[in-house]
């Protein structure tokens, strides 16, 4: 049986955005203004002061993602201190911490948190009946994969 972890009614959400998709987030935190308010937010550094900025509330920094931003989110997540990620990242350039941003969404998917990647999927994220009320999610057992590791 897999274990559980609780995700509370007022949701641990990271927001991250890379340089050309930081006014698309923006546009759509100030959008959401009212629905982000009854959740605590965490955000990359740069990230996190426009939105500070855009929502007028306080909003727990990180690092800038390039110089490990990404992977303190990643390490949150990993430790169970993030519900939702919500990254508008740019798929028509490369970046040159691809392997963290790579690293992060995976580590989302590991610890089975919703993940959105865009407008469209952060709107029907937000709307979910589930973003607003308590929620029992699934941890998946990796003991089988750890043990062969050993």
């Amino acid at each position: 049986m897999a274990d559980t972890r609780i995700l509370d009614v007022r949701k641990r959400i990271a927001l991250v955005a890379h340089d050309n998709k930081k006014k698309d987030l923006m546009e759509w935190a100030e959008y959401n203004k009212a629905a982000l308010s009854r959740h605590e937010l965490i955000a990359t550094g740069t990230t996190g002061k426009l939105l500070e900025d855009v929502l007028d509330r306080p909003v727990k920094k990180m690092m800038s993602g390039p110089l490990g931003g990404d992977q303190q989110v990643g390490a949150m997540i990993a430790s169970g201190e993030i519900d939702v990620l919500i990254f508008f990242w740019d798929p028509m350039e490369a970046q040159p911490h691809d392997p963290d941003v790579k690293a992060l969404l995976r580590l989302a998917v590991v610890w089975n948190i919703p993940v959105a990647s865009d407008r469209a999927s952060s709107d029907f994220l937000m709307t979910s009946p589930l973003m607003h009320q308590q929620y029992i999610a699934e941890i998946p057992d990796y003991g089988s994969y750890i043990k062969r590791q050993l």
